[in-house]
């Protein structure tokens, strides 16, 4: 077969691997599945063992960072005197990330895999220097908003440089084996962040990322050689190649966000009616249609493509990608403050009691993609996954004050919820790189990320937003009684500024104030809840499209014209 710019990046086959191929009912007649012989025919001599340390160690660390940050951002806020501003060490992280990382599908498409993945991995590790270096909350916001950049390529050009080697049937595997890592790295980042935290300072949490992050990228410029052969990387200089980037778009989307952000924390902290609120909430609305309609009629090569969002397959992943990472984010980031402020346990408790989370995560991610490989399907274990989601954070709500306070209980709920989530990531995944063509599958995996950490960043704020309006109201309304009018609001201010202040509190005072924690936490869990029934819900749309499959027609991305597929048939 000749090849063309619709056939994949690397090329070997393998006729070992051949299989018989497994019938199964065409839901969508026009997008046909990705072929796996058509998929090896294109493969170069690229091992992956080879490569795969200078992969894993930037997943690793990625994943370190973001339950290092949970487990002691507590620690962080009482330090620093603003715990009401906690929310902002992660929303600020996850802003950039959530912008740049479709940003990394296009860049690495023109300027190579390598190139990007070095250039994250060392604004990563700038980035991380200077959150522990850090001399302020403001100071800290700005330094995690650049080690998002930075980020943000981490675990988005993994999984691209994964699709490009690895069959997709064995995708779902890989993905699992990947999310070990990523799992290994959240499991011993929570309770290596308390540690810290308690015993040496919350910075080191951030400083020793650094040179961490550096040996990952010397072993990525020594080991990552994959041949650079996409359509995107022809123009003949590097300012043609930086003309096709769509920084219009990148720049409106943080804006939008920035803009959302700021109006939630506004209103959930001093009121719906400020001023701020009012002017920054009808910017960002305009902000985010300024973004589409670059994307659709503006930027000649945008990097969220209407064509890939808006695709009737696609489409319906990113939205459960959206509110599953919504959901789990919103529940994983404030469970630690739960176990911190009302069941008084210090950061390192508090980071162990997490693990339950992530043994369910990887165990889902790896069993879901083992079913894959075996049986060619995903789209009732999709459903599937996201209801067991559903039920662990029932299961969470409940017993966290509702029901009662059980650590078996809540150790339980996060450990289902992680199976149904981690199962949930990887199904989702290898169903939209079935749906994406070749030529398509490095930007459909970044819009796909950029979905996720949206989702991510909202369900961080929002939560947040949720629990301080609901603990400054449950603390004016119950404190009024117990102490004198006056004093109400001091308390107010501080117990939102610091937890070491409960300490300070006489036993009848303290004891409103913890149950104020109780009521406004259990709102991000709820939250959580009903994240993962939208999420089971618009997994009811995904389309299935069998995994193996004997057709020796290429296949056709979210770009290809009707004439573009009819023209492949016949060479075929």
């Amino acid at each position: 077969m000749t090849a063309s710019e619709t056939t994949p990046l690397i090329h070997h086959h393998h006729p070992e691997e051949d299989i018989d191929p497994l019938p199964q009912p065409h839901i969508d007649t026009i997008h046909q599945p990705q072929d796996e012989e058509t998929l090896h025919e294109y493969r170069t001599d690229v091992s992956l063992i080879a490569i795969l340390p200078s992969l894993l160690v930037g997943v690793f660390l990625a994943a370190m960072d973001n339950l290092v940050v949970a487990s002691v951002y507590g620690k962080i806020g009482s330090d620093l005197n603003q715990l009401s501003k906690m929310s902002w060490i992660a929303s600020a992280y996850l802003l950039t990330t959530t912008c740049f990382q479709p940003l990394y599908g296009k860049l690495s498409d023109i300027f190579g895999r390598k190139a990007c993945l070095l250039f994250a991995y060392i604004t990563f590790a700038i980035g991380s220097a200077w959150c522990g270096l850090a001399r302020s909350m403001d100071e800290l916001i700005v330094a995690r908003a650049f080690a998002g950049i930075g980020g943000g390529g981490m675990t988005t050009l993994v999984s691209i440089v994964v699709s490009d080697i690895v069959p997709l049937h064995k995708r779902g595997t890989w993905q699992g084996f990947l999310n070990i890592i990523y799992a290994t790295g959240a499991s011993a980042g929570a309770p290596l962040g308390g540690l810290m935290a308690d015993r040496i300072g919350w910075r080191w949490a951030f400083l020793f990322q650094a040179p961490a992050t550096i040996l990952a990228a010397l072993l990525v410029l020594v080991s990552l050689n994959i041949p650079h052969r996409h359509p995107d990387a022809n123009d003949r200089t590097t300012w043609e190649k930086f003309k096709r980037i769509d920084f219009a778009g990148a720049l409106t989307l943080v804006l939008a966000v920035l803009t959302l952000l700021l109006a939630l924390d506004r209103g959930g902290n001093v009121s719906w009616s400020d001023k701020m609120v009012l002017i920054t909430a009808p910017i960002s609305v305009a902000l985010f249609i300024a973004f589409f309609l670059i994307e659709g009629f503006y930027a000649s090569d945008p990097f969220a493509p209407p064509r890939i969002v808006f695709d009737k397959g696609l489409l319906s992943c990113y939205i459960a990608y959206f509110f599953s990472m919504g959901g789990f984010f919103a529940a994983l980031f404030y469970l630690p403050l739960y176990f911190q402020a009302v069941l008084s346990l210090n950061a390192s408790e508090s980071g162990l009691r997490m693990l339950p989370a992530i043994a369910g995560s990887v165990s889902g991610s790896l069993g879901g993609g083992i079913l894959m490989q075996k049986t060619g399907k995903y789209y009732t274990l999709t459903i599937i996954s996201y209801i067991c989601m559903i039920f662990g954070c029932g299961v969470v709500v409940l017993f966290t004050g509702i029901v009662g306070r059980n650590f078996v209980a809540i150790g339980c709920g996060l450990a289902i919820a992680g199976f149904g989530s981690g199962s949930g990531a990887t199904t989702v995944l290898v169903a939209l790189i079935a749906r994406s063509g070749n030529r398509d599958q490095a930007v459909s995996t970044a819009v796909s990320y950029l979905f996720r950490s949206l989702g991510s960043v909202v369900g961080v704020s929002v939560g947040g937003t949720l629990l301080q309006g609901s603990l400054r109201a449950d603390l004016r309304k119950e404190l009024s009684g117990v102490v004198k009018k006056e004093e109400v609001e001091e308390i107010v201010r501080r117990a939102t500024g610091t937890l070491e202040f409960l300490q300070e509190l006489e036993p009848k005072v303290r004891a409103v104030v913890v149950a104020a924690y109780e009521g406004a936490v259990r709102y991000p869990f709820m939250m959580a809840f009903v994240f993962s029934f939208v999420a089971t819900a618009a997994s009811l749309f995904i389309i299935e499209q069998p995994l193996k499959k004997e057709t020796k027609t290429a296949p056709a991305s979210p770009s290809d014209s009707e004439d573009d597929r009819a023209g492949r048939e016949e060479r075929t």
